[in-house]
This record gives structure tokens, C-alpha cells and sequence, in this order.
């Protein structure tokens, strides 16, 4: 049985923890061979280990998404191991709490710099990569929070709500050369992410039962889950999509509700 990206080269950006690291996992178990971009070394180095003693082509890229050189090294030996990525994943993000008025300059500064700016750096990187290829897929990794907001992630949401834009911006911009963007919204997953949210709360137990019990399944979503999809937006099945934002949330967007933290 044919896998869905088998030979294709795969880049995936924060993909040593968390949602990206499931991310990476399926793309490398449908075949891609996956390059690791990540600022944590030591992560990095573990989730390729995992991946090719499991038999996959993977490579380590430890780098800072938010440099621009840092990028362009981390491209350039991902290429010169498995050639042209066709493929891009930017799931590298920070999610500081607070609202605007408790957002310090530094924090907002940061959170852009990592989830928007990264964005905007590997994708200058690999579009012209791919053109030269004949076509590509890149998948930005967002959330609900961007597309219904959050109650204290001012900073995070808004940078999500700026993934989206800029997925249904690239795809009118590159439809013409075989280019395919599209952002995931993930909702509420069982992730790191959302573990280290959570400690944070006044009564962190009260705050994961209400995010299971809000949800119209009764429970959060898992990173499997997502990384499902994003195989399928990487693959040849999905040539017709484009310009989309997949909310992968189990209709969380939809019924809007907020947990009360």
C-alpha cells in the first residue's frame, strides 16, 4: 500500500514537542522524510532518534525560527541531506497569558517574533524551493482562538488570527505555481501546551474538567487528531484545497462556548 508522502521532503518547525512532534511522527510514518526544526537542541535530537530507530528518514535542525539565518542554515543542510522540501509545517509557538493591558512589550514582541515572523521567515525560504520544484504544500498551524478569540491570550490569539490571514493571502499569491497553503485551527488538545496552561490556573484540576466538559464531545481533542489531518493537507489528495482554514476542534468553534476559568 502506497503511503501519502511517500518521497516527498517535509520541513516542520517546533517539531521536537508537543503537537509539532506528533506532527512530525505521522508525516515520517506516511513516508516524508522529515527535517526537525527546532530552538530546543536536546528535543530535537530526541525525536530523530526516536523516528530513525523506527526506521524513518529524519534529519535535526536545531534552530531559532524567529532568525532569519537561522532558518536559512537550518534549509540548506535539511536540503543538502534529503534535497528540496515540498512540504512546510510551522507549528513552532509560544503562548503567553494575559490580556492587553497585562501583556508586557516583551511578551507581545516575542510571541509575534516566534509564531508570526517564523511563519513569514521559512516560507520566504521554501517558496522559491518549491516553484522550482513544481508545486508544494504549506500548512500553518493556528487555532480557534484566532478565529473565536480566548479570554486572557490576547497576544496568542491575535497571532493566530494573523496564521489565517496570511495561509488565504499565499494561496491567492501562489495558486498559479502548484502552491497549496492552508492554516489548521486546532481547538482544545491534550498537549504540553495546554498542560502548562492549565498549571497556571488557580485550580488547575477545575480548569481541565472544564475544558473536557465544555467540549461538544465531552472530551479534548488529541495531537493525533490534528496531525491527521495535516498529513492528508500535505498530501497529493488534497490538491483542490487551498486558501482553507480546518478547524480541528470537534465543533468547538462552532458552539463558541468558553470555559470558565
Amino acid at each position: 500500500m502506497n503511503q501519502l508522502l511517500e518521497s516527498k521532503v517535509a520541513l516542520v518547525t517546533g517539531g521536537a514537542n508537543g503537537i509539532g512532534r506528533g506532527i512530525a511522527v505521522r508525516l515520517a510514518e506516511e513516508g516524508a522524510a522529515v527535517g526537525i526544526l527546532d530552538r530546543d537542541e536536546a528535543a530535537c535530537r530526541r525525536t530523530v532518534e526516536s523516528l530513525t530507530g523506527a526506521g524513518h528518514r529524519a534529519a535535526a535542525l536545531p534552530a531559532d525560527v524567529s532568525n532569519a539565518a537561522s532558518v536559512r542554515q537550518a534549509v540548506a543542510h535539511l536540503t543538502s541531506i534529503f534535497g528540496i522540501p515540498t512540504v512546510l509545517v510551522h507549528t513552532a509557538g509560544v503562548m503567553p497569558t494575559g490580556t492587553v493591558e497585562e501583556t508586557t512589550e516583551e511578551d507581545w514582541d516575542r510571541v509575534y517574533a516566534i509564531n508570526v515572523k517564523g511563519a513569514y521567515f521559512t516560507c520566504r525560504e521554501l517558496i522559491p524551493l518549491m516553484r522550482q520544484e513544481g508545486g508544494g504544500a504549506v500548512i500553518l498551524i493556528a487555532s480557534i482562538t484566532g478565529v473565536n478569540g480566548f479570554p486572557g491570550l490576547a497576544a496568542y490569539s491575535s497571532t493566530k488570527g494573523a496564521l489565517i490571514a496570511l495561509a488565504r493571502a499565499m494561496a491567492i499569491d501562489h495558486a498559479k505555481e502548484n502552491i497549496r497553503v492552508n492554516s489548521v485551527s486546532p481547538g482544545t488538545i491534550d498537549s504540553p501546551m495546554l498542560h502548562d496552561f492549565v498549571a497556571k490556573q488557580p485550580n488547575p484540576q477545575r480548569t481541565m474538567d472544564a475544558f473536557h466538559s465544555i467540549q461538544p464531545r465531552g472530551r479534548v481533542g488529541t495531537i493525533e487528531e490534528v496531525a491527521n489531518v495535516v498529513a492528508f493537507l500535505a498530501s497529493d489528495q488534497a490538491t483542490l484545497v487551498s486558501g482553507a482554514n480546518l478547524c480541528v476542534d470537534g465543533a468547538m468553534s462552532v458552539k463558541g462556548e468558553q470555559p470558565s476559568l
